[in-house]
């Protein structure tokens, strides 16, 4: 059994830790609330453009097609936008997002010649990868590393443009975004979504575009400056969803181990009482035995 003095200094030094996640729930709190209100604040914004460009595309059996809908006829060059966190303590958040990327990377190295581009966003995702590359052929982008943190809309339209030039020049033929979706503070759910080629397929519920509007200059103008700004706005939408599905793992990752540090706690400080009222009844016992010589 662990002496008294060495039950104190773990108290000490449990009690120390709970004061750090509780102070790292609480800030990962605030950021997933001024996170949650940003992608809630956008995703009806991005649903509805990507409702009115399907529409217009699948309008009159795809009367006005974009280049971008256009599938290549083989499937030989394929990127993976890959996003995960730049910092630790946010459960299997990383752990989950590294996995869902390896096994996509997996997939696709077994059905193509070239290197799978991997756009690397965020600092864990970029130690997972390197340690990758001797594995699988792959090749990783990493001008965004440090984009995990503070998703910018700016950043988010370069890197759309650069995937689009790419698939327009026939430099890639498959875009997928890999990321982590925010549902609940409790669920972040790991998603792949094809960005690119562009699918227009429609619910039952979206009515053509033209349906009792007039469209001016022409369709075909419209389009041609809504596809790229749709485009753009989906690679902002997921760093949007990505950075909520982070701060709450986070949440929760602290929340967990603030819980486990108080049961701790209290079995030390039964632990500590037990040691202490022996000890006092060890004494007692002597003090008597003494004086009946």
């Amino acid at each position: 059994m662990a002496s008294l003095k060495e039950i104190k200094g773990r108290i000490g030094s449990v009690q120390t830790t709970l004061k750090t996640t509780s102070a790292m729930k609480m800030v990962a709190s605030a950021k997933l609330h001024k996170a949650q209100l940003a992608i809630e604040s956008m995703l009806p914004y991005d649903r509805q453009l990507s409702r009115i460009m399907v529409s217009m595309l699948s309008a009159g059996g795809n009367k006005y097609p974009s280049p971008l809908t256009l599938q290549h006829d083989k499937l030989e060059r394929v990127a993976l936008v890959a996003i995960a966190s730049n910092s630790s303590l946010c459960g299997g958040y990383n752990s989950n997002m590294v996995r869902k990327v390896t096994a996509a990377i997996r997939e696709y190295t077994d059905q193509v010649k070239e290197p799978v581009q991997v756009y690397v966003i965020g600092r864990k995702m970029d130690q997972a990868m390197k340690k990758l590359v001797g594995t699988y052929n792959i090749e990783l982008i990493r001008d965004y590393v440090e984009l995990g943190d503070k998703p910018s809309f700016q950043t988010a339209q370069s890197i759309a443009r650069r995937l689009t030039d790419d698939y327009l020049s026939g430099r890639l033929d498959r875009v997928e975004l890999i990321y982590s979706h925010f549902k609940s503070t409790a669920t972040q759910v790991p998603t792949r979504d094809v960005y690119l080629p562009l699918t227009i397929e429609t619910d039952a519920d979206v009515k053509p575009a033209q349906a009792g509007y007039i469209i001016e200059p022409s369709p075909e103008e419209v389009l041609r400056q809504m596809v790229p700004d749709a485009l753009q706005m989906k690679v902002y939408t997921v760093l949007l969803d990505a950075q909520a599905a982070e701060h709450a793992a986070r949440t929760v990752a602290m929340q967990t181990a603030t819980d486990n540090g108080n049961d701790l706690l209290n079995e030390l400080n039964i632990a500590y009482n037990k040691g202490r009222q022996a000890a006092i009844t060890a004494e007692l016992l002597d003090i008597v035995g003494g004086s009946m010589q």
